[in-house]
């Protein structure tokens, strides 16, 4: 069991053959560059664009004709010369009311919509990638952190496994040991699954084939730490109301909305079709010219349907606007209330000497290995030590993380 553990182990330290150093700036512009979602997503503002020149097109003018195909009186077929018969009419659909206006408006007020779409979607993939981006950095501190506890305590495991056989220790102190290597290969193996999922999700982000290692300077994370003038709640509310694409696009699609409502009553307007005919002996007289015009009588038809469903989305579009209003209310207060408290509980901890573990773990090596303190002391305090570091790297995580959300909220930079 120890070697297939160890065995384990050394796989998963040797899977980084092919692998990149990127800072997040170069990890964000590969994902603009290559993600494939939002290649995608773009498409979707050709076809609004495209929407509004279609628009802006007229119906095209229909031209219909009429020739003679038997003349009984004279018995002849096809009698379309200068003594037969044939007609001629062209007519073209003139909007009235205001229609072909109101739908290129309509159609205009989806290109924002889409815009504001993409936009959403940009976000919501770059919060993924800072997500990522951050959870492999601090656990690959866990992994270095447990790497070097897993070296020194195997070196003590061979050492004492050969004094045991040579009847100098006794067997459960061996056993002991091993029980402490194997917790610390199972948490070493948890971190590392963590890595290879978010390493999976950010080669999609990015479309990377290789492994990202992230490069961090420290003293950028400090904001995360330190910042103590972090707007109140409404006023980040503000914030988000005028930036974040989210519920903007509900404000766009209350105007498209809107420019429906105009658009279909404009509709319930009967349209005016006018023409010219020639009509060479059919008429009243030879080789006539005529004018016509036709205008469908609005006795019944007046687009009432189309209107109400049209007033219904306005509404809906604004009650789900409302519902957006409380939902980011709420959610800057559970974020802002989340980072707050974990940034206070990692003060506190760091302000109580933690940063004094590595030293205290160096001595206590040290003392063990000259038999100043028994293997039960040791083993209590490399189970408390590794426990502890792990726990000030996670902490430090879910501090940056919950910044991170604060940022994805509201739409601003604010660490």
């Amino acid at each position: 069991m120890f070697q297939k553990l160890t065995f384990l182990i050394l796989i998963a330290t040797q899977t980084a053959f092919s692998q990149q150093n990127l800072s997040l700036q170069q990890c964000e512009d590969r994902f603009v560059k290559n993600n494939l979602l939002l290649l995608a997503e773009q498409y979707n503002l050709d076809i609004a664009k495209a929407s509004v020149i279609q628009a802006k097109i007229w119906d095209l003018p229909v031209a219909s004709g009429e020739f003679n195909a038997i003349n009984p009186q004279d018995k002849r077929v096809l009698d379309i010369g200068a003594k037969g018969q044939k007609a001629i009419a062209v007519q073209q659909l003139l909007y009235l009311g205001k229609k072909k206006q109101n739908e290129v408006e309509f159609a205009k007020s989806t290109i924002g919509i889409a815009e504001l779409q993409f936009e959403q979607l940009l976000k919501n993939l770059r919060f993924g990638l800072h997500q990522s981006f951050y959870s492999i950095y601090f656990n690959q501190q866990k992994i270095t952190n447990l790497n070097k506890q897993i070296a020194s305590i195997d070196t003590l495991v061979k050492s004492y496994a050969i004094q045991a056989q040579r009847g100098n220790w006794p067997l459960r102190d061996v056993v002991r040991l091993q029980s402490l290597s194997f917790s610390l290969k199972n948490d070493f193996m948890i971190a590392q699954k963590e890595i290879n999922d978010e390493q999976e999700s950010l080669k999609i982000l990015t479309s990377s084939q290789e492994n990202i290692i992230p490069v961090v300077e420290e003293q950028a994370l400090n904001s995360y730490f330190t910042k103590n003038n972090l707007p109140v709640t409404e006023a980040l509310l503000n914030m988000a109301l005028e930036k974040n694409p989210d519920y903007l696009s509900f404000q766009k699609i209350i105007e498209s909305n809107e420019l429906m409502i105009k658009w279909q009553k404009s509709l319930a307007k009967p349209d005016l079709t006018v023409g010219a005919s020639y009509d060479q002996r059919g008429g009243a007289f030879g080789n006539q010219v005529n004018f016509t015009f036709g205008i469908p009588l609005n006795l019944w038809n007046r687009n009432k349907g189309n209107i109400k469903i049209a007033e219904a989305e306005l509404d809906k579009s604004k009650r789900l606007q409302d519902q957006k209003i409380v939902e980011l209310r709420s959610q800057i207060a559970n974020a802002t209330q989340t980072w707050q408290q974990q940034r206070l509980q990692y003060a506190q901890i760091t302000a109580s000497g933690a940063e004094n573990f590595e030293a205290v773990y160096k001595g206590i090596l040290q003392n063990f290995q000259k038999q100043n303190i028994s293997l039960l002391e040791f083993t209590d305090f490399m189970e408390s030590y590794n426990q502890s570091t792990l726990l000030l790297i996670e902490m430090r995580k879910q501090v940056i993380l919950s910044g991170e959300t604060i940022n994805h909220i509201v739409n601003v930079n604010l660490f």
